[in-house]
């Protein structure tokens, strides 16, 4: 344990009363909405490569530079106005933050501000978010979150920094992060979860259409019905990223690749019944033995829901233990 971070006191998860397993979790936390506490954003384009930038909603305090600054970063066929940034921002902007709701390249309706595609291993784009608010805004305290495959993408992020993160960057989040990509993906194709692997092909699928309309020159056009998450990734993701196949991708693109190297205050919540993210015993063992990383796993609570009994707050565990473990690193 670095000497100047004492170990993080959480609270105990106890999932909310006929919400017990892990499908009931991820399929009501997924449908119920929290309640809004942000004001109206400020929207900001971010240049994150040559010819591509995103967008971020943008919220700040009086005299920002002043306050410490959350960026959070979505899910798989997620964006800035996922139900869980919301949560996450209105608990953060009440305790005092910032806070930056970042769209992936291509997402939240932003197809037409890169010729790329989006992808698991993309954590650059933050960093370069991380670095714009750095310079632009003078911000000297950020905290960065994210769920699902954005939290795979910060915690590489936080990993490829290694020794040299930004010393702005004070604390790292990730909720059910997809670190061990492979796994995870063919954990989507068991029949137990079609169900959340049709909703994210039929999105990808989607949005795949909306690009090769708007970059006619770039995408081929297909009506193909790809049967998984891994076929799509082999033929189309992998194709138009740079890599020569899913394997390829999975394997680069993985933070648990980089776990090792994380040098910055760093926050892991994972429910061992979450349906399709995995943690591999090599991965855990990385994350075990780095002093950096608090790993908190419960026995309960899905994929990114962890929905607890609501008891003088509205019941969101892993939201409500981000912003306690930011308050921890002296962020708040």
């Amino acid at each position: 344990m670095p000497e100047d971070l004492k170990p993080f006191d959480f609270e105990p998860f106890v999932p909310r009363r006929l919400i017990r397993s892990g499908h009931a979790q991820t399929l009501v936390g997924n449908f119920l909405p929290r309640k809004n506490a942000l004001p109206d954003p400020e929207e900001q384009l971010f240049q994150v490569a040559e010819g591509v930038q995103v967008l971020g909603h943008c919220h700040w305090q009086a005299r920002p530079e002043d306050r410490a600054t959350v960026v959070i970063v979505h899910g798989l066929e997620g964006s800035s106005l996922s139900q869980y940034v919301i949560g996450t921002g209105s608990k953060a902007w009440i305790a005092g933050m910032n806070v930056v709701r970042m769209n992936m390249r291509n997402c939240g309706g932003t197809e037409q501000l890169a010729p790329t595609l989006y992808h698991s291993g993309l954590s650059g784009d933050v960093a370069a978010v991380v670095r714009a608010l750095v310079e632009q805004k003078n911000l000297r305290s950020i905290a960065v979150a994210g769920y699902s495959m954005g939290g795979n993408l910060v915690l590489k992020m936080a990993g490829d920094w290694g020794s040299d993160f930004p010393p702005e960057v004070k604390a790292v989040a990730a909720v059910s992060p997809s670190a061990d990509l492979a796994a995870s993906a063919d954990a989507l194709h068991l029949r137990a979860n079609k169900i959340y692997e049709w909703k994210f092909l039929f999105g990808l699928m989607r949005r795949y259409k909306r690009k090769s309309a708007l970059f006619p020159g770039v995408y081929a056009r297909t009506r193909r019905w790809f049967s998984s998450i891994r076929e799509f990734d082999d033929l189309i993701t992998a194709p138009y990223s740079g890599f020569t196949g899913a394997d390829d991708y999975y394997t680069r693109a993985a933070a648990a690749r980089v776990l090792h190297r994380i040098k910055v205050p760093t926050l892991i919540l994972h429910a061992k019944d979450d349906p399709f993210i995995r943690i591999l015993p090599e991965t855990r063992a990385k994350i075990v033995a780095n002093a950096f990383i608090t790993l908190i796993e419960t026995e309960q609570g899905g994929h990114c829901a962890f929905l607890a009994t609501p008891n003088g707050y509205d019941g969101r565990w892993a939201e409500r233990q981000m912003i306690r473990f930011f308050h921890h690193c002296g962020l708040i």
